[in-house]
Order: C-alpha cells, then sequence, then structure tokens
C-alpha cells in the first residue's frame, strides 16, 4: 500500500492513503476538443536527457499486488512496465544549469501510448526517499502511479529541483517557474529517452498533481502553452487543491483569527522566496521571539498555530497592506490563476479545504471566464477537506482527462 505525502503552500506534510489513485480510470465517454490548435513557436530544441538506469521490470501481478486494499485498482493493470530513473539538464532559480532526475515509467508492448506528466506533492528533507526517482517500496510511484502506467500511459514523474540528483539544493518550494520547468524539462527528458529507446508515443501529454503537484500542474500548463505549444502542446490537465492565488493566500493568512495547523509549510514558503528574490531580511523581520531564534537554527522547528503568535507585527502589516513593494513583487510572481489556458483544464478542490482554501482554485476559474477560456470547468467537491477531497479529485481527474 502506497504513501502520498500530500504538499501545498502552507500546511503540514501528512502521510495519506493512495491506493484509490486509479479508481477513477473507468473509461469515460469520448469528447474531442474544438480548439484550434496553438500558433506559439517552441524554442529551439535542444535535448535535455543526461542518463537513463533501468530501475527494474515489472509484471501485472506484481503491480496489481501492490495495491491489494483495492482490487478494482489492480484489476485495471494490463502492462508490464519498465522503470527508469532518467537524468537530465534543467536551471536551477538563479539561472545556473544543473542536473536533475525523475523516474520514467513505460509500459511494455502497449503500442502507441500518451505522456502524463505526474507532479508529486510536498516531500521534506527527511523524506527525499520518496522522491520519484527512488522508486521506493510504498511510495506513490510504486504503488499507484505504476498501476496507472500499466494501464497505458508513459508517465514522467519529476523529482524537482532540491531532490535526487539535485539534492544538494535547496527545493524551492512552491516556487511556480523552477517548478514549472523542472517538471518541462524532464518531460522533455522522457521524450527523448522514449525517441532514443524506440517507445512509440503521441503527442498527446496529459498534467496531473494535487496540492503542491496541483500548483506545479498550473504552472507547467502555463509554461508549456507560453514556451512549448509546438513541442510539449497540452492535451488536457486537471490540477488539484493548488495555492494558485499566492497573493490572497498569504492576505489569508496573515489576517486569520482561527487556528492554521499549516503555519510550518508557510515558513518554508517564505524561507524560498527570501532566498529567490534576495529579500535577505533577518528572521526577526517575518518572526516574534522566541520562533526567529529558533527557526533560523532549525527551519523546521515547531510554530505555534495562531498565526498572531508567529509573525511579526511590521511584516504582517507589510502583506496585509501592500506596502513593502519587495516582498509584495516576490509573492505576486507566484500567482498563477490569471491567465488563459487554451487546453482544457479541470480545477478541483474541497469546498471545506482549510490548509488550501477553495478560493485559490475559484478565483482562478473566475479570472480565466473573464479572459474568456473557454475549457476551464471548476469541480467543487462539497464538504471536502484537503485530505477528504483527495479521493475524489483522483476519480473525477482521471474520468475528466480519459475524455481526450
Amino acid at each position: 500500500m502506497s504513501i502520498f505525502r500530500l504538499g501545498a503552500l502552507a500546511w503540514p506534510v501528512a502521510k495519506y492513503r493512495f491506493v484509490w489513485l486509479l479508481a477513477g480510470l473507468a473509461a469515460a465517454p469520448s469528447c474531442k476538443s474544438s480548439e484550434p490548435e496553438p500558433t506559439a513557436t517552441a524554442p529551439a530544441a535542444a535535448t535535455v536527457l543526461t542518463g537513463s538506469t533501468l530501475i527494474g521490470e515489472y509484471s501485472v501481478a506484481t503491480l496489481a499486488g501492490r495495491v491489494q486494499a483495492v482490487p478494482l485498482v489492480g484489476a485495471l493493470a494490463r502492462y508490464p512496465i519498465r522503470v527508469y530513473r532518467l537524468t537530465y539538464r534543467t536551471h536551477a532559480p538563479d539561472g545556473q544549469e544543473i542536473t536533475a532526475s525523475g523516474a520514467a515509467l513505460v509500459p511494455v508492448g502497449a503500442g502507441e501510448l500518451p505522456v502524463l506528466s505526474y507532479q508529486h506533492g510536498t516531500i521534506t528533507p527527511d523524506g527525499e526517499g520518496q522522491a520519484p526517482s527512488y522508486y521506493a517500496t510504498g511510495s506513490d510511484v510504486w504503488s499507484a502511479v505504476s498501476v496507472l502506467a500499466s494501464t497505458g500511459y508513459v508517465v514522467s514523474a519529476p523529482d524537482y529541483i532540491g531532490y535526487g540528483a539535485s539534492k544538494a539544493l535547496p527545493h524551492p518550494y512552491e516556487h511556480a517557474a523552477s517548478l514549472a520547468s523542472a517538471s518541462a524539462d524532464m518531460l522533455r527528458a522522457t521524450r527523448e529517452f522514449c525517441q532514443q529507446q524506440a517507445v512509440a508515443v503521441n503527442q498527446k501529454n496529459f498534467l496531473l498533481g494535487y496540492s503542491e503537484g496541483g500548483y506545479a500542474t498550473m504552472a507547467l500548463h502555463k509554461l508549456l502553452e507560453e514556451k512549448y505549444a509546438t513541442e510539449l502542446p497540452v492535451t488536457a490537465s486537471a490540477p488539484g487543491a493548488g495555492a494558485y492565488h499566492k497573493s490572497a493566500f498569504a492576505r489569508y493568512v496573515l489576517g486569520a483569527q482561527q487556528p492554521l495547523s499549516f503555519l510550518s509549510t508557510y515558513v518554508w514558503v517564505l524561507r524560498t522566496y527570501d532566498r529567490i528574490y534576495a529579500l535577505n531580511r533577518p528572521f526577526s523581520f517575518y518572526y516574534q521571539e522566541p520562533y526567529a531564534t529558533q527557526l533560523q537554527a532549525n527551519p523546521f522547528a515547531d510554530v505555534p498555530t495562531q498565526q498572531s503568535q508567529l509573525f511579526a507585527d511590521g511584516f504582517r502589516q507589510a502583506v496585509l497592506t501592500n506596502s513593502d513593494a519587495a516582498l509584495t513583487a516576490a509573492v505576486a510572481d507566484n500567482d498563477i490563476y490569471d491567465w488563459k489556458p487554451r487546453a482544457p483544464l479541470a480545477l478541483f478542490h474541497g469546498t471545506a479545504d482549510d490548509y488550501v482554501p477553495f478560493f485559490n482554485s475559484q478565483d482562478a476559474y473566475d479570472a480565466m471566464q473573464k479572459r474568456g477560456a473557454t475549457q476551464v470547468q471548476l469541480r467543487p467537491i462539497q464538504g471536502g477537506n484537503h485530505f477528504s477531497s483527495a479521493t475524489t479529485y483522483t476519480l473525477g481527474a482521471y474520468a475528466f482527462i480519459s475524455q481526450y
């Protein structure tokens, strides 16, 4: 049985049972997009794949046995798969070329296949071994995602910067640009690998992910349509419960009166933005004592659940009033809710989500509609919180992409 580490802008990393991931892969009615093909020109093609290692080949029976708790899911497995660890070139947030890694899951004997980019949820530094390229027993890629590949998808699963081959670097947590570029380059590397290995793939690219993975999926969709529309056209995407409207989310957190159990990971986001955007503020700018000192010594130290006890008054007011231009710009640079997607996109989100509030998806839907997007759907999960909504997300997301 697999463990899925859910992640988002600001909530504590939690283990969550993920054996349901493929339960929504039952056939759905065909429905083809009527949108014209995008006309954006892809950048000059350059190889990014630098290496590949076969991790193993796994039979249908073996894969089905990894999800025994849900026999229906195991019954969906159709093809053996080979799993590879890929290394590839990408860029760190500072523009430096680095080597990153990920897992490529390839069905054997399945004919021409679509490619699915799977963006994982939060992995804290002590969970390094859960990154896709390790293919660790019990991880979501080892269990449910492998069954997904067995149904007839080549799966591209980036580790993200900060894990696997790039583990010496800090993970740029909830940084839209680097999550998107690392995922896009892994997708490119996967397709290059398939070409090398004579694995037949078609032009379809599907994008999926929940929580931090949902945020990464949205950022990836946007990047692909802006820069890779010809090379890597998006067929459909289904991000779930992502913190797409960072500016509004920051104001929500700093104005909250109720306890917020996700503040420890919001600290991680602040640290990421402070570093990437060279804000270089002292810990005392962000936090009250004793937490400023404790967090400087241990970035993952425990923090209170009341934001008023954690954050410094000056920082709180700077966010609520947008009075700190550099800080406001850093947060706004990670807003990915207000743009016009061309490919079909379904936004899934629990209406009672108190980790990543529902308004993130509502705001994205409203902004996209206002821009004239014609293939965007909002799929509220009534009464669902961040954890209970995950199963419904999975069922709906796979039913959604199966139309295309």
